[in-house]
């Protein structure tokens, strides 16, 4: 602190030291002694006052009582009778009340004089100020008299309540024609000579920025005394020095709700503050785009007086229009423009701000304001409106994009697309990387509706074929570069956003005509050279392009210079040199553009339109590209375009692809994509191949196939036959390819008779996958094979530890002979199957299968002959295995042989596998099927001989005969086998082989399914995991250039259908057929069932225990296969319908799309035909399936997938809901009818079936949920039946029966008095028990409560503990009585405790619905007196020190109060809670949980508010053996309970209790005995009524209020309390009232602020010898010059200290505004400075406060104008006041000072 202030600061302290001496020498006198006496007895008959007769009698006294004494110039009790005589000017008391105080007031000032009322300014000032607002036209001229007699003569001494003065007298500048308005203007103008006019000015915008009453009385003074500053060099002696408060002060009057107060002050930025005065330009920029935003915002309000004005201050006061647009452009376009784009760019809020550009379009309505604005804002706007639609998300920027749309249809659209086309013509001519004008004019057309028929018409036809010829004049250029030019592929995807904009009449019609505001378009010129004309560009172009003569016909030049620029790039494409990736995706992008084209005028043309272009060059040029590294997607542009180009009609000329050459380049690369790691191209391929086929007229595309299956490399071949094998899968049948392919079909028919294996082997597959029929021959030429010369000799091979038997040639011999001898009936067993076998069977050959065909099929050549022999004999060795299966399948072959067969055959396929010998498996493959039929059919007619008695036969010897029948057994070696081989070939061709193998094999085999098929189901599932994985990973993986993928949907169907076969195999084989192990006790058990919960006919029998504990424990390999069956179709729905969700717009989507259509639909028909068979189970597995957990589906993915599934299966909800209830009865009821049928599904609870429930029945509709109704409601019956067997079960029903219960009464159904009987009976008993679980009246055992740990251990078991059960059985003595197997598995439950659940339940669910169940209120009442009993009472009762209630109960009784029924169910409870001492010591979070309950009580008990105010005394027990301190603490206990409640309840809730309120506030105010901990607690009362009471109802507090404040203060400076004083409490209370009443700026307080701290412009502005009059300053003063003996700091009031060094960093210099900055306007909200702060150690802590605080207010109003202008609030009374109030931090700091946590 420098001298100069410490020098002020020392004076002022003297100052109160010589006021305190002056009044203790007066003390000293007898008669001033007696003067105080009279005084204090006529104030002692205040108290009596009754009536307003009695307050004149009071006032005649106290008048008489001064005038007796006019010898002293001291009022004695001054500050005493200043509150009476304030309280006497109560505007509830009559005029003649008033007219008697004023009297008084008179005689008083007039006693004091100038020094006296100087002195006491304060303490006369506090009554007389705010009177003149609401007093009577009768008592007005006496008060004005006072204001004129005894205040304007103290002059430059009314300097600090000069603010509070003018608030005073503009009352009486209301109405220009009032009786006063010419002396109140008077008394105005002597005041404002008192003080410099620039300090009066100031005081009249402060006024503007805090009193929004005030504000038309302010506007009419300054209308009248205001001076012109368009004249003025120097404006400091007129406005000060900070220009920025007057622009604030205007700036929070033009958001006034009040349109006259906003007419007025543009009537003087008009008249006085012209933009082009020296003013306004001395003004810093921050503050003219304050002013400029606040003023451009009155056309939101569409009044024309307003607009009118507005208009006039932006364009001038000149009349004509180009005078007017002159002086826009001059003074206030840029500015205009900066203010509208900075708000439009600096919104930082999470929903844009649409303000400004409804201020823009509001403005278009003026052509000399709107034109000119759109020119320089328009595209700054559109690129704002991109930033902001992208930061904020589609939803939140709605209503932005609705604003800015009819932005767009507003302007004139040459005026955006005037500067987009510049912009795109730089960036594309200067090769920059900076292209956003592109970009700006995509979002354009993809963001808004064009419906100006001029853009389509005109701007964009122009605009896109000038882009064309823009885009091939920078291509010819050959300093062009792809690789670094970004502009090129965006202004060709710009061209394709505008082309979906044009119609096809547009694109066939010349553009025509002039466009108003353009320029003028040059006939017979080129496109470019069209559009620079018309949008005024003057760039540099070559003479080819100023030399062009067209018609200007959109699609004819847009198409030349598009074909020639898709040349270029074909060209360029092809050249080794170029690899850039840009070129090829302009190459994609152009012939799509060209082909659209070709298409749209194809539709609507009706001349051909000629085109001058060349067809051949260009299809040059496109060959040239066609390679196999080139993408598919530019394939399949460069060949359609080549196709529609030459099929259009209406084009001409058009390119001849009727050329084999041109056709064989074509064909040969779609070929290449038909292989089968193309798997993703080939349906659009194929279509591409028919396309060129109907658009030729020869057949070339008949010779092209036929040469790629001839004339190539064996490869090469092989690939081609692949290739014309997925062309005619994929080929629909109405095309006839047999016509139009013969000559290919015919060469794949030949290769069937192939020497070459390979080839044969693809002729095969080709016939079997891809002809979808069969050829079937026979030839009977069975005759002498054998040949003696050939000579074999044995072998033994090892694979994997297996010994396999074979032979080996020891010697060459003439295969060829041995093969001629075969090959015509060979040719046909090619295609293999039954029909052959049944073809067979019908000829007349009946030799027995030859030995030595077994050795030719296994035989090999030595290794010393291999290479000659190997390709002959696998010949031999494919035609020996066919002549075998024919023999077999003749069936005259005997068992023995079969077995020897079958051995050998399933020897040398096993070798084949594991060898990857791929030709002979087929063939291997069909002999077996053959061997394993028959003999099965042999052993079938053997065991129906064994079977049929003769008649000299007994039953024993039947029985001998039957058992010698020998059953049937699988080779060893067979199962290995048939998984090997679909293991291995789950990715060849031959899998569809093996599969069809299995399929009809497997039902042909009588041996037992865990053999054979179990097996085989496990290798299924493992195979279609396999196949979904890379389907899934190939489609998420769609984007990329090449995809790779082999599995298509044929191979994943052939998977599905052997699943579903081997599935429904074996579980009829389950059922029909005894298992192996089956004996006596099973016999027993299915006459004598047992149920799952232990419920028995014979409980002491001592088998039943043992088969349950097996049945229970063992699941049957039949049900397991079920089950990962239905997992697997699970998996591949989800996935299947994830990765088809995903799929993106590209070329090979819909080949993806067909393969994931075809999964889905054949995984639908297996899934139905498993529930056909087996319903219950795989519901039970899906609902086990949707409780696993998965890292890469989820959970909600599942569900929606999951009840998708369960509607497709089954017919109706009914169903379901009856198959889960059996599922649940069947685990927990214990009835004898349950017990029948044992669970299978052992790892699925009750609780996971539960939860399935209930999310299904959330999922059903009103009228579904009443057919469910019937049979949930039996279930529930049961359960409720017996309450203490089933209470594990009790919640979850309750669950499911409240959401089914929810949905009935949302029906008409619920009119039915028996089913809402029904209802409300079950709801009460399922109810009641879950309140007496989670009140703990059950028996506590280990099932209610189970920790996290227990949990996850049980989780894990896969045998129920049984043992345990069996003894518990076993001592039960009661045979009759029902056994319950306690089951610790906490599934049930999982997660939380299960009481916590159900208070969870109870608050969320329950309670909020409760009137939708319970109609009658007697239930209800019953219901939530168990609820508060059992649940909420124990926890109020608690002997915690604290009142900390769970979260959970008091949201149990938030929603209990809210239903009227429940009233005296609840209301003693909270009542006690609220009574209890511990109340206030919880946190202040559990405290706002409290606020709706008590506000409920208060609503519901009208006495109870009254009884708590009648408990606050004001005088102390005059028992005096009363504890006093408990007295006193119950009484501050009770003075915050009324605090909390008015706290709790709404805005101006209390005002019928309200004076009395009021008058114990004042009682306990005035009364001299009061402890210091009350009077805190009646400061805090008071800062509750500031919140929750409207301003104006405060009135008749404030004179007390003001008067207890200043004296507390007062008595402060003239002795401060000591460290650690209880009077300490008392002064930081009052301190946070102050802090409080400064935060809410109300308007009451205004007129009085000045006495506790300064509130002009002096706060920041010191003038030269400025004193302190504030009680702030002085008490900083004073304060501050006390000795700190501490050395430390509360924490609290760190925070304060930080809160004014932050303010203190915004000090500015004159005329620069407050905050800085514009771009945070949130971070100025106002908040108590003493909101952390909760104590005091010694008054030196409070002297941050003191010394900052009046700073604080007047920079709070100063930086917050900005806040509200932003916010574009209106004149409500916290914006107009100065900016915004945080009222969360507000109510925060209430609600912490009453809570505690102690």
């Amino acid at each position: 602190m420098d001298a100069g202030v410490a020098n002020i600061y020392g004076r002022a302290a003297l100052r109160v030291t010589e006021r305190a001496n002056a009044a203790s020498a007066l003390s000293a006198d007898p008669k001033f002694r007696k003067y105080t006496q009279q005084v204090d007895k006529c104030l002692s008959t205040f108290e009596s006052v009754h009536e307003w007769a009695d307050f004149i009698s009071f006032l005649t006294k106290l008048l008489k009582t001064l005038q007796s004494f006019t010898q002293f110039k001291e009022i004695p009790r001054k500050l005493l009778v200043g509150k009476r005589l304030a309280q006497c000017l109560n505007p509830a008391l009559p005029t003649g009340v008033h007219q008697r105080a004023l009297d008084v007031y008179s005689h008083v000032l007039s006693v004091l004089g100038p020094d006296g009322l100087q002195r006491d300014l304060q303490i006369w000032s506090s009554g007389l100020f705010p009177f003149f607002a609401y007093s009577a036209t009768s008592v007005r001229p006496t008060l004005l008299n006072i204001y004129d007699k005894y205040y304007l003569p103290l002059q430059a001494a009314l300097r600090p309540v000069m603010k509070a003065f003018i608030l005073a007298l503009l009352p009486g500048l209301e109405e220009e024609n009032g009786e006063f308005f010419e002396k109140v203007l008077t008394i105005l103008d002597q005041l404002s000579s008192t003080v410099s006019q620039a300090f009066f000015l100031q005081n009249i915008w402060l006024v503007l920025l805090t009193s929004p009453t005030s504000r038309g009385s302010a506007i009419n003074y300054l209308s009248r005394r205001f001076p012109k500053l368009a004249e003025q060099a120097d404006i400091t002696p007129i406005i000060g020095r900070d220009v920025g408060l007057m622009i604030r002060a205007f700036a929070t009057a033009l958001e006034d709700d009040d349109i006259l107060v906003r007419r007025g002050v543009l009537e003087l930025l008009v008249q006085s503050f012209r933009l082009d005065s020296k003013a306004f330009t001395l003004a810093q920029p921050e503050d003219q785009e304050l002013l400029m935003r606040a003023a451009s915002g009155v056309v939101l309000r569409r009044d024309l007086s307003l607009n009118r004005r507005l208009y006039t201050w932006l364009l001038g006061p000149a009349e004509d229009s180009e005078a007017q647009v002159e002086y826009l452009k001059k003074h206030s376009l840029n500015l205009l423009q900066r203010t509208l784009l900075n708000e439009m760019l600096l919104d930082q809020s999470d929903v844009p701000d649409t303000r400004p550009y409804k201020i823009f379009i509001s403005l278009l309505d003026k052509w000399e304001l709107g034109t000119p604005l759109t020119k320089v804002l328009i595209v700054d706007s559109m690129k704002a409106v991109k930033q902001r639609a992208r930061q904020s998300g589609a939803e939140a920027g709605v209503d932005l994009l609705m604003s800015a749309n009819t932005l767009y249809e507003a302007i004139d659209p040459i005026a955006l697309w005037r500067p987009l086309f510049a912009g795109i013509f730089d960036a594309l001519t200067s090769h920059s990387a900076d292209n956003e004008a592109i970009q700006m004019s995509r979002f354009v057309l993809n963001s808004f509706r064009a419906h100006d028929e001029e853009v389509a018409r005109f701007h964009l036809p122009l605009i896109f074929m000038s882009l064309a010829e823009l885009l091939r004049m920078t291509l010819a250029d050959g300093s062009a570069n792809f690789e670094s030019s970004i502009a090129v592929p965006q202004c060709l995807l710009l061209m394709q956003d505008i082309f979906t904009h044009i119609s096809s009449s547009s694109l066939a019609r010349a553009i025509e005509g002039t466009i108003e505001g353009a320029g003028e378009m040059p006939a017979d010129s080129g496109p470019l050279v069209r559009a620079m004309a018309v949008y005024g560009l003057e760039r540099k172009v070559p003479m080819d392009v100023l030399d062009r003569h067209s018609a200007g016909v959109p699609f004819v030049e847009a198409f030349k210079d598009l074909s020639s620029i898709s040349s270029t790039c074909a060209e360029r494409l092809a050249s080794p040199q170029d690899t850039s990736k840009t070129t090829a995706d302009c190459l994609e992008v152009v012939t799509s553009l060209c082909k659209g084209m070709v298409k749209r005028i194809e539709e609507r043309a009706k001349d051909v339109i000629a085109v001058s272009w060349d067809p051949k060059s260009w299809l040059r040029s496109m060959m040239l590209t066609l390679n196999q590294d080139l993408k598919y997607s530019i394939v399949d542009e460069v060949i359609s375009s080549a196709v529609a180009f030459s099929q259009a009609k209406h084009m001409a000329p058009r390119p001849a692809i009727d050329n084999r050459a041109v056709l064989s380049k074509m064909v040969t690369i779609l070929l290449h994509y038909l292989r089968p790691q193309y798997v993703p191209y080939h349906f659009r391929a194929v279509q591409l191949i028919w396309a060129l086929e109907f658009g030729t007229c020869h057949h070339h595309l008949e010779s092209i196939l036929a040469n790629s299956l001839t004339e190539f490399e064996h490869g090469q071949r092989l690939e081609a036959f692949e290739a014309f094998g997925v062309l005619w899968r994929l080929t629909d049948d109405s095309l006839l390819p047999g016509v139009r392919f013969k000559i290919p079909v015919m060469i794949l028919l030949d290769s069937l008779r192939s020497d070459d294996v390979n080839l044969r082997r693809v002729g095969e597959t080709w016939m079997r996958c891809c002809l979808k029929s069969y050829l079937r021959v026979v030839d009977p030429i069975l005759y002498d094979l054998a040949d003696p010369t050939i000579r074999r000799v044995a072998q033994t091979l090892e694979f994997n530890g297996r010994d396999v038997r074979g032979f080996l040639y020891e010697r060459p011999f003439d295969l060829h002979r041995v093969h001629h001898l075969m090959i015509t009936l060979l040719s046909v067993a090619r295609f293999g199957g039954q029909g052959f076998t049944r073809m067979i069977r019908t000829t007349a050959l009946r030799k027995a299968a030859q030995p030595g065909l077994l050795a030719r099929a296994e035989a090999e050549p030595s290794s010393s002959l291999v290479p000659t022999m190997t390709p002959d004999n696998t010949q031999l060795q494919g035609t020996a295995l066919d002549l075998l299966q024919t023999l077999v399948s003749r069936g005259d072959a005997d068992l023995l042989t079969l077995e020897n067969a079958e051995a050998a055959i399933i020897s040398k396929l096993y070798a084949s596998i594991h060898t990857d010998h791929l030709d002979l498996q087929n063939k291997l493959l069909h002999v077996l099927h053959s061997i394993i039929v028959t003999s099965s059919e042999a052993r079938m007619q053997r065991m129906r001989r064994a079977s049929e008695p003769s008649q000299s036969e007994d039953s024993g010897s039947l029985d001998s005969r039957r058992n010698g029948v020998i059953a049937p057994k699988v080779n060893p070696l067979l199962v290995q086998t048939l998984v090997d081989g679909v293991s291995r070939n789950s990715k060849r061709p031959l899998l569809q082989h093996w599969i069809d193998f299995i399929l009809m094999t497997v039902p042909q085999s009588h041996t037992s399914p865990s053999l054979l098929v179990f097996p085989l189901s496990d290798c299924i599932c493992r195979q279609l995991r396999s196949g979904l994985e890379d389907l899934v990973h190939a489609s998420n993986a769609i984007n990329e250039d090449q995809l790779q993928s082999n599995t298509t949907d044929a191979e994943f169907v052939a998977l599905l259908n052997a699943l579903e076969r081997l599935v429904l195999i074996g579980l009829t084989k389950s059922e029909t057929e005894p298992s192996e192990d089956d004996g006596a006790p099973q016999e027993k058990a299915n006459v004598e069932p047992a149920g799952l919960l232990g419920l028995v006919s014979n409980v002491f029998s001592p088998e039943a225990p043992t088969l349950q504990e097996e049945q229970l424990t063992t699941r049957s390999p039949n049900y397991r296969c079920l089950e990962e069956a239905v997992h697997i179709l699970y998996s591949t729905w989800i996935l299947t319908s994830a990765a088809s969700i995903n799929q993106s717009e590209t070329a090979i989507s819909e080949s993806y799309t067909l393969i994931f259509s075809r999964v889905r639909t054949r995984c639908k028909k297996v899934l139905e035909r498993l529930f056909r068979v087996q319903s219950g189970e795989v519901l039970e597995c899906l609902i086990e399936c949707s409780r696993r957990s998965d890292d890469i589906i989820d959970a909600v993915t599942k569900a929606n997938a999951t009840y998708e599934i369960v509607d497709i299966l089954s017919a109706s909800a009914q169903t379901v809901v009856h198959m889960l209830c059996e599922s649940i009865s069947h685990r927990v009821l214990t009835s004898p009818e349950r017990s029948r049928r044992l669970a299978v599904n052992t790892k699925l609870s009750e609780s996971d079936v539960y939860a399935f429930l209930e999310d299904y029945l959330a999922r059903l509709e009103g009228p579904i949920a009443l057919q469910v109704w019937t049979r949930y409601l039996a279930l529930a019956k049961e359960i409720c039946s017996n309450v203490h067997l089933y209470k594990r079960q009790i919640f979850p029903t309750l669950k499911c029966y409240t959401i089914l219960a929810e949905k009935i009464t949302q029906t008409t159904a619920i009119e039915d008095r028996r089913m809402r009987k029904e209802l409300q009976d079950i709801f009460t008993k399922l109810a009641d028990p879950c309140i007496l679980i989670a009140g703990r009246a059950f028996e506590s055992n280990n099932w209610i409560r189970r920790g996290t740990k227990d949990s996850l251990g049980a989780s894990d078991r896969a045998v129920t503990p049984l043992a345990r059960v069996a003894s518990e059985v076993a001592l039960n003595e009661k045979p009759d009585s029902p056994v319950v197997l306690v089951d610790d598995s906490p599934k049930l439950l999982p997660g939380p405790d299960l009481i916590d659940q159900i208070n969870s339940f109870l608050a969320t669910k329950l309670l909020p619905d409760l009137r939708r169940f319970l109609l009658d209120p007697d239930r209800v009442l019953t219901l939530c007196t168990n609820i508060v009993y059992y649940v909420v009472s124990p926890a109020i009762r608690s002997k915690a020190k604290t009142l900390e209630l769970d979260s959970v109960i008091l949201n149990i009784l938030t929603e209990m109060v809210k239903n009227p029924a429940a009233i005296k169910a609840w209301r003693s409870s909270i009542t006690d809670a609220f009574n209890d001492n511990r109340f206030f010591n919880s946190t202040p979070l559990t405290g706002s949980h409290w606020r709706p309950l008590v506000r409920s009580l208060m609503d519901s008990d009208k006495a109870g508010l009254v009884e708590l105010i009648g408990r606050i005394t004001s005088v102390p027990s005059a028992n005096i053996f009363a504890n006093k301190e408990y007295e006193m603490l119950l009484r501050s206990l009770n003075l915050r309970r009324l605090s909390y409640v008015l706290f709790s309840g709404e805005k101006n809730q209390y005002m019928v209790p309200l004076p009395a309120i009021q008058e114990k506030l004042v009682d306990l105010l005035r009364s001299g005995t009061t402890a210091p901990v009350v009077l805190s607690e009646v400061y805090l009362c008071l800062r509750v009524l500031l919140c929750r009471l409207s301003s104006h109802n405060m009135t008749g507090l404030w004179p007390v209020v003001i008067t207890e404040l200043f004296r507390v203060f007062e008595q402060s400076m003239a002795s401060p309390p000591p460290d650690g004083s209880d009077e300490l409490v008392v002064l930081l209370s009052a301190c946070k009232f102050l802090d409080l009443v400064l935060v809410l700026q109300t308007e009451e307080f205004q007129v009085h602020q000045w006495m506790f701290l300064t509130d002009t412009v002096d706060a920041v502005y010191r003038p030269e010898a400025w004193i302190p009059e504030s009680i702030m300053d002085q008490l900083a003063e004073i304060i501050g010059d006390l000795p700190d003996v501490r050395g430390h700091k509360l924490e609290g009031l760190q925070d304060v200290e930080a809160q004014m060094a932050y303010h203190a960093s915004l000090m500015r210099s004159p005329g620069v505004p407050a905050n800085g900055t514009l771009s945070a306007p949130r971070q100025h909200s106002r908040r108590p400075l003493l909101g952390s702060v909760r104590s005091v150690e010694s008054i030196k802590d409070l002297v941050p406060f003191f010394s900052h605080v009046s700073l604080f207010s007047y920079e709070s109003v100063y930086s917050s104008v900005s806040v509200s202008v932003l916010s574009g609030a209106g004149g409500s009374s916290n914006v107009s006041a100065g900016g915004t109030v945080d009222w969360d931090a507000v109510e925060k700091t209430l609600m912490d000072e009453m809570f505690d946590g102690r």
